[in-house]
């Protein structure tokens, strides 16, 4: 919904100096964005866009409405990122449309600029007297970059300009335009931005076809053939489930695939590092397959991610839900190492207090934060090193299930074994302020990233698949019924001999953390738009468990499962 502040259309601004005073009166109004900082719901975000929407906006627009109090979309041609050859001139332009789909889609306000208010009354065409950012050139010596001069300089410096005007806190781009993600990315994190850059799964058409605003150009025809793309990609992505390692020969399978259609005139197939761009002679933890073809006068791209890692499975939910308990369970079960954030966020509290800093002090927990290194080290028994072992020389053989009781986890932080010194009455009395500040959880995520790049693991919590682990193999939304999950507090609540407290009293509690969950900002409760949905209502523990036990095996014996589903 659009936040409730007597606005009850999308305000479309043309200039910096009313987008400007409008969002500054926001922020006064409500505590947003910038002037704010990240308190809890009221974040700012942005989508940028050069119009012609279509459903792939729209999936961007829709999270960013999820996950922000405030919706800015910024509509604007940009033509620093288009060649003397390119279509800029022809690139559709249809501003009342798109401002009809924003309005649906509760955005709160529109930045439509014409070029002068952006670059000033210049040539447009004299690049040489603006001022730009220019990215590292080794990403830009890749896919689209060579055959795109200055593109990716246009775009890096668009997107830094809108980052300026607008400050938001969360950023929101599409994974079809997989460079220039990296890129942005870089970008950010080399000039130090204070802004997430959300990367949003790529949407398609029934066929597979990637949607674009270039689309329109197909013919229906065209529209058809275009399909081939996916199917190229969706092919090297089977192979390398097959265990195809190799950059040349997952290439030549794609290219294959696009000689059945002659019409398809690629211009490049290549495979490189997602995050760096750097090209790979074999994919050793992830691969991006990128493609760039022209159909008739259409020049379209797609791409495809390629995890080689150990699976990661995601699993959020409200509380109560049973998630910790499941996913301890899950990872046991599968040999896989449970990432126990609540012991990451026990082991700062442990150090802020051996520091004898004060908890309100957050600038300088921040410091010796972000200056910590926390390590989860998992026992390996030796009949789970019988198993894998056994696994590496039968690998066609289904791996027995390990024990379901989770394996001893020894807590470090900077080298200092800190286990049992976490579970301290004093650390539990401390260790909820010292979670709710921002700096910290992005000082932890940062490391749990880590722990994502050798994969192996199970994570649970709010947003673990839409934030923490976007990619994740599997992704698990565990939830039950408001009731439900009273009636599981009430019996615990008498197992541990407290007093008895109403049915009615503690779903108006549980309805009530569900909604301040859900309106953090910082680690909001999301559904990913990929998750399965487990309602437990009625179900045990182990039927549970077994259940995801199941789509594990089953997401990496077969092609990805369908975006949305329920269960």
């Amino acid at each position: 919904m659009r936040s409730n502040l007597g606005e009850d259309a999308v305000r479309l601004f043309k200039t910096i100096a009313g987008l400007r005073s409008y969002l500054n009166l926001r922020r006064l109004e409500s505590g947003v964005g910038a002037a704010a900082g990240l308190s809890e719901g009221r974040s700012l975000g942005l989508v940028p866009t050069m119009g012609a929407l279509h459903d792939g906006h729209l999936s961007l627009m829709h999270r960013a409405r999820q996950e922000n109090a405030l919706v800015v979309v910024s509509i604007f041609v940009n033509p620093l990122q288009f060649g003397p050859q390119e279509d800029f001139h022809q690139y559709p332009k249809t501003l009342e449309q798109d401002r009809r789909l924003c309005e649906a889609a509760g955005v709160d306000a529109i930045f439509a600029p014409a070029i002068e208010e952006l670059y000033g009354r210049r040539n447009e065409s004299r690049q040489d007297i603006l001022t730009q950012v220019m990215p590292p050139r080794s990403m830009m010596a890749v896919l689209c970059g060579p055959h795109r001069p200055g593109h990716f300089e246009g775009v890096a410096t668009v997107v830094s300009k809108l980052l300026n005007i607008v400050q938001p806190d969360r950023a929101y781009f599409g994974q079809k335009d997989a460079q220039q993600l990296a890129i942005l990315r870089r970008m950010v994190a080399d000039l130090n931005l204070p802004v997430d850059l959300v990367a949003c799964p790529t949407v398609r058409e029934a066929s597979g076809l990637a949607l674009s605003s270039r689309n329109q150009y197909l013919s229906p025809t065209e529209r058809s053939q275009a399909a081939s793309l996916y199917r190229s990609l969706h092919r090297a992505e089977q192979a390398f489930r097959q265990g195809i390692r190799n950059s040349q020969e997952l290439i030549a399978i794609v290219k294959e695939e696009l000689s059945t259609v002659s019409a398809v005139r690629p211009q490049y197939v290549e495979l490189v590092h997602p995050e760096t761009m750097v090209p790979l002679a074999e994919v050793e933890e992830r691969g991006l397959v990128a493609i760039a073809a022209h159909l008739g006068n259409t020049r379209l791209i797609d791409n495809v991610v390629l995890n080689a890692r150990k699976p990661i499975i995601a699993i959020d939910g409200p509380a109560g839900a049973g998630k910790s308990t499941v996913a301890r369970r899950v990872a046991a079960e599968l040999g896989l190492l449970y990432l126990d954030t609540g012991a990451m966020y026990r082991a700062v509290t442990w150090l802020v207090q051996q520091s004898g800093m004060d908890l309100s002090d957050e600038a300088a927990i921040a410091e010796l934060v972000s200056q910590s290194e926390i390590e989860l080290v998992q026992e390996v028994e030796s009949d789970e090193l019988e198993s894998d072992a056994r696994a590496e020389r039968y690998p066609n053989t289904p791996t027995p299930r390990h024990s379901s009781t989770p394996s001893p986890l020894t807590v470090l932080i900077n080298g200092q074994d800190v286990t049992r010194a976490i579970r301290t009455p004093e650390v539990t009395a401390q260790v909820s302020a010292i979670a709710a500040q921002a700096e910290v959880r992005k000082a932890l995520v940062q490391q749990q990233h880590e722990y994502g790049r050798r994969g192996g693991v199970v994570m649970d919590g709010r947003d673990i698949g839409t934030q923490v682990f976007p990619d994740a193999e599997l992704k698990i939304f565990l939830t039950a019924s408001v009731r439900e999950r009273a009636r599981r507090r009430q019996l615990d609540l008498k197992e541990q001999g407290q007093a008895a407290i109403a049915l009615e009293i503690l779903e108006k509690s549980i309805f009530e953390r569900d909604q301040k969950d859900s309106s953090r900002t910082i680690s909001p409760l999301r559904k990913a738009a990929d998750a399965i949905e487990l309602v437990t209502d009625g179900l045990t523990i182990e039927a549970v468990v077994d259940r995801i036990i199941s789509l594990y095996r089953e997401r990496l014996s077969t092609a990805p499962l369908p975006l949305s589903n329920s269960l």
